[in-house]
């Protein structure tokens, strides 16, 4: 058992960002009045990204995290050591088969990137894998796009938009080197493996060729950062010329565009946070025009997939009307809003949150969830029948007690096996192709562990906690065998909460560093959330919202009840809406932690949700309500936003961290937090990287170096660093 955090000399500190501005730069406090409630703001000059006093301000407090966090600069090596000597630097994915190739990624031993390759198959009955060995050549291999030749010169590197087209002539590819998600699109001639002169500013991701392939269909977004309009782009036109396609004024919606599996439709989908919209086109008749296949009505969801039954063409629609975890329905294309056309495949079952389906020309797959984890099964279809029968259904059966499985890299219309992806907390990312004859699954590939890694060390657990109003929440646990059972350990509770993201177990290689270690890691599955299904969502957003803190509050003190840890032995840990939630059990319950790790935390809440010029912000009113002209949200989010309810208190250590780039939660909102626990003396740090996006450093080499840094801090607060550490009155 550790002992506790030792004491650091903190004269060497300077007090941040704030001191290290000349005192004319010391900024005046606004004034807000929403709904006859006066706020005054004192860090609102940070949101001023041009204003040389702002970056200054934010070097200033990288500065002094730095030097408050030199003593770990051995641990954080080790941590990266280990991280790399576990990994397998050069290594191969799966082959997909796509057209008359095998697709797949090479990771070389010393790039930060993949690089993208293909291979040609051997004939049109070539189904199985083509079978590579990491660093030896692949007969006939083409590079088709080396993201390290694209990332040169460059400090950041993102790959949005990915497509090659149906003849498999041309590559159609997005590239941001800023972090801020604006994206150059390009096309390549994979002939001679140059680009075209055709060149596309500022796309969002999601770019998708045409049927024919002499047109590439790709989004971009508004001031406000919401993809608003798809454009058609004639492959060796200007991009002057580019035509729009569809614009979508409505504020609340996304946009998206892409083709079904059996290339029959262009699709354009549309969403906010709880309505959808689909378009459909029929690639196969050239005079034809995008029809809607239901008419958008409030609250109402659903996805459209396009299925040949019995030699029939159908379209699926899986749907929320009247059934809350949704239901599939098989619809008649030519009349697909007339209810006398519709048969039901798969009923609505409140047990059960179906996700997604895919269809096959003779199969389809399901993905679903049921008891907390995800499901996948397939639908056989019967070539001599028109109907579909649900009741054929074949769900995959594993072992495990916690595990997360799903469909992925099955781009072929005729392909006789299913690929899907399988891992939990003990077992490394594997990928399979099942047998739609057979029922057989076969292991293609595991995430290769080096230094001998051995998953009986290690346990993984499901506990539940009850929360105030006695409803059951799911926890995920994962240590080192027989941690869990001797005294109180160190202790990582990671929760998120929001949109109905699921945050399932999973394998990490990183992880492994903390679970050696002695320190317990596990997620909290808190409302707001999808992993009990749409209810568990509904009931964890808008004036629901406060669930999900007091959900992750009571998953701590539950792990405390059962002897696992400590308050001086616990860190949580969340990010982006997640940091929200680290914000606020900040404020709720600062007495159950020793520290707070929030990355590029969602913290001044109210503030964003109220300014609608904001990216993102009308879209967000569905998820957490409309503060600017609801009194009600307004003072309902301003009870919990974590920016407003800082209060002198006795807070945890406290490090956040967010990239200056980032459109998703900009600096702001974390520089203004963290100012704000400074002034109440709260022991925090602020890290921002200068030069990245939402997703934080890009390159896998300098991701490694991120989490080493955020792994050594969490050890450090919780004592265990090994080569001392500080106390909670230290930063």
């Amino acid at each position: 058992m550790p002992s506790g955090p030792a004491q650091v000399n903190t004269s060497r500190l300077y007090a941040g960002g704030m001191d290290a501005l000349p005192p004319q730069a010391r900024r005046q406090p606004i004034e807000r009045v929403h709904h006859g409630d006066t706020v005054i703001d004192a860090y609102e000059w940070l949101r001023d990204k041009e204003n040389p006093e702002v970056i200054a301000y934010l070097e200033a407090e990288n500065a002094y995290t730095e030097q408050a966090t030199a003593h770990l600069e051995g641990l954080r090596q080790s941590i990266f050591d280990e991280i790399k000597s576990r990994t397998l630097e050069t290594d191969l994915s799966v082959p997909v088969r796509d057209g008359g190739h095998w697709y797949y990624t090479r990771t070389v031993e010393g790039s930060q990137y993949g690089v993208h390759c293909r291979a040609p198959i051997a004939g049109p009955d070539d189904w199985t894998p083509l079978q590579l060995t990491p660093g030896e050549p692949v007969a006939g291999e083409q590079v088709v796009l080396d993201d390290n030749a694209e990332a040169e010169g460059h400090e950041f590197y993102s790959l949005g938009s990915f497509d090659v087209s149906p003849d498999g002539m041309l590559l159609a590819y997005a590239v941001d080197t800023l972090g801020d998600e604006r994206y150059t699109l390009r096309i390549r001639d994979l002939a001679t493996g140059a680009d075209l002169p055709d060149v596309v500013e500022d796309t969002f991701p999601g770019a998708v060729f045409s049927g024919d392939g002499g047109s590439v269909y790709y989004p971009t977004v508004d001031e406000a950062w919401r993809p608003d309009t798809i454009w058609r782009h004639r492959v060796g036109t200007p991009a002057a010329d580019d035509e729009t396609v569809f614009t979508e004024p409505d504020e609340r919606y996304w946009v998206g565009v892409g083709l079904t599996r059996s290339k029959k439709y262009l699709e354009i989908a549309l969403g906010s946070k709880i309505t959808s919209e689909v378009l459909l086109l029929d690639t196969t008749d050239p005079d034809a025009r995008f029809e809607v296949v239901w008419p958008r009505r409030e609250g109402v969801e659903y996805s459209v997939e396009h299925a040949v039954v019995g030699g029939r063409d159908v379209l699926l629609v899986l749907h929320n009307d009247g059934a809350e975890n949704f239901e599939l329905i098989a619809v008649d294309p030519a009349h697909p809003a007339d209810p006398t056309s519709w048969t039901t495949v798969l009923a609505h079952d409140p047990a059960v949150r179906l996700e997604d389906v895919e269809a096959f020309a003779g199969h389809l797959t399901v993905d679903y969830r049921r008891d907390g984890l995800t499901r996948i099964a397939v639908l056989p279809l019967d070539p001599a029948s028109t109907e579909i029968d649900g009741s054929a259904l074949r769900e995959l059966a594993f072992d495990e007690p916690l595990f997360a499985v799903g469909t992925s890299g099955n781009p072929e219309w005729l392909q006789p096996t299913i690929r899907y992806g399988y891992t939990s907390f003990v077992t490394p990312s594997s990928v399979f192709d099942y047998d739609v004859t057979t029922g057989a699954s076969t292991l293609l590939k595991q995430q290769p562990v080096l230094g001998g890694y051995d998953p009986a060390a290690y346990e993984q657990r499901r506990e539940w906690a009850t929360a105030a109003d006695g409803t059951r929440v799911p926890i995920s646990v994962v240590a080192r065998r027989g941690v869990l059972d001797a005294a109180p350990a160190p202790f990582i509770l990671y929760g998120y909460g929001s949109y109905e993201s699921s945050i399932d177990p999973g394998f990490s290689v990183a992880r492994l560093s903390l679970l050696d270690r002695g320190v317990s890691f596990a997620i909290a599955h808190v409302r707001g959330g999808g992993e009990l299904g749409r209810h568990w969502y509904e009931n964890g957003k808008t004036l629901t919202k406060k669930n999900t803190f007091t959900d992750f509050v009571a998953c701590a003190e539950r792990v405390i009840e059962l002897g696992y840890t400590s308050p001086s032995s616990l860190v949580a840990q969340g990010g982006s809406a997640g940091g929200l939630l680290m914000g606020a059990v900040a404020n709720l319950a600062p007495q159950l932690f020793a520290g707070i790790l929030a990355q590029v935390p969602f913290v001044d809440a109210l503030t964003s949700i109220l300014d609608p010029s904001l990216p993102l912000t009308v879209i967000e009113w569905d998820e957490w309500g409309d503060p600017l002209h609801d009194p009600e949200v307004y003072a309902y989010m301003k009870s919990y936003s974590p920016y407003e309810n800082v209060t002198e208190q006795q807070y945890p250590r406290i490090l956040a961290v967010t990239s200056l780039n980032d459109t998703r939660v900009l600096y702001v909102e974390p520089a203004k937090w963290t100012a704000r626990l400074r002034e109440v003396g709260a022991p925090v740090l602020l890290k921002t990287e200068m030069s990245a996006g939402h997703g934080g450093v890009s390159g896998r080499y300098a991701r490694w170096h991120e989490v080493a840094e955020e792994y050594a801090w969490m050890l450090d607060v919780l004592g265990s660093a090994g080569d001392g550490g500080n106390d909670s009155t230290a930063a």
